[in-house]
């Protein structure tokens, strides 16, 4: 908002006799300014705001009072309205989210942060807007002149915080006091990496499997838990020891993400009584 102008003109011709009066026409004229016909003052009827109107153009010219006829040629003058810091800086795009891979290194950029001031950038530092961070130290960090936003702790686990809550200041005037200030609010949200590996939780399992049962029947489901989400706990089983023979398989419910373990052969057991033998013979069969 700037202050209210006063200007004066005034024509060679007058004498200070009366005889000389001025108009004023152009932008504003009689609404905004107004002059005084008899000493050619002009003065706003109201303050002035620059972000809205940064420049008037204005004409003015001398008459002869009695034959109402000019004295001088017109006048065209501009009037610029001279910024004062009243306004503060807005975030125009936030409140913001962004994402950042868990474990990141130290200085890994998140998301730049832009915050507008409607003062005048030409004239001092009104406009002129330094960034800091209020509310999510010591995780993350700002860049003062850019608004970039980078992790500033290493090893951020999205298993034990996944999401951090940060408020970001923007303050004209570069900073100093006095200067006025906006806010605003960044959610960041740790992205998952595979850094947990599956886990059983049990150390063994143990289940009776009838000699009768057929290809193809489900003997067991297990599952292992993984901590991590999305594509990164997804399961694949695979049996690697334990079953020379190969009678069992191995599979995945892309659901549960339970492994199945299934018979892939008909299998007999002999038990030779004489030297107590036990005996598997196994017979092949196509699933």
């Amino acid at each position: 908002m700037g202050f209210t102008p006063r200007i004066k003109l005034h024509s060679d011709v007058d004498k200070g006799d009366g005889s000389i009066k001025y108009i004023l026409s152009g932008e504003g004229a009689s609404s905004i300014f107004i002059i005084d016909e008899n000493t050619g003052d002009i003065h706003a009827t109201k303050r002035l705001d620059r972000e809205e109107q940064a420049y008037y153009t204005l004409r003015a010219q001398a008459l002869d009072r009695l034959t109402n006829k000019p004295v001088e040629p017109e006048s065209e003058f501009v009037i610029k309205i001279q910024d004062i810091n009243d306004n503060e800086p807005k975030f125009l795009d936030g409140p913001y989210t962004a994402g950042v891979p868990e474990m990141s290194p130290v200085g890994t950029s998140v998301v730049q942060v832009t915050a507008t001031d409607a003062d005048d950038p030409t004239y001092g530092n009104s406009a002129r807007v330094v960034y800091s961070i209020l509310q999510g130290q010591p995780y993350f960090s700002v860049e003062p002149k850019t608004g970039v936003i980078k992790t500033a702790l290493p090893n951020m686990d999205r298993e034990a915080k996944d999401q951090y809550l940060l408020v970001i200041q923007a303050k004209d005037m570069v900073g100093q006091n006095g200067g006025l200030s906006g806010t605003t609010s960044v959610t960041v949200t740790l992205t998952d990496v595979n850094d947990n590996p599956p886990r059983f939780p049990r150390r063994s399992y143990q289940y009776n499997v009838p000699e009768s049962l057929p290809v193809a029947s489900v003997v067991a489901r297990i599952k292992a838990a993984d901590a991590d989400i999305g594509a990164n706990a997804e399961m694949e089983y695979k049996i690697v020891d334990g079953d020379g023979f190969g009678i069992f398989k191995i599979s995945v419910d892309k659901d549960t993400q339970e492994g199945i373990i299934t018979i892939q052969k008909v299998i007999f057991i002999f038990v030779s009584c004489e030297g107590n033998i036990v005996e598997i013979i196994e017979k092949p069969c196509l699933l």
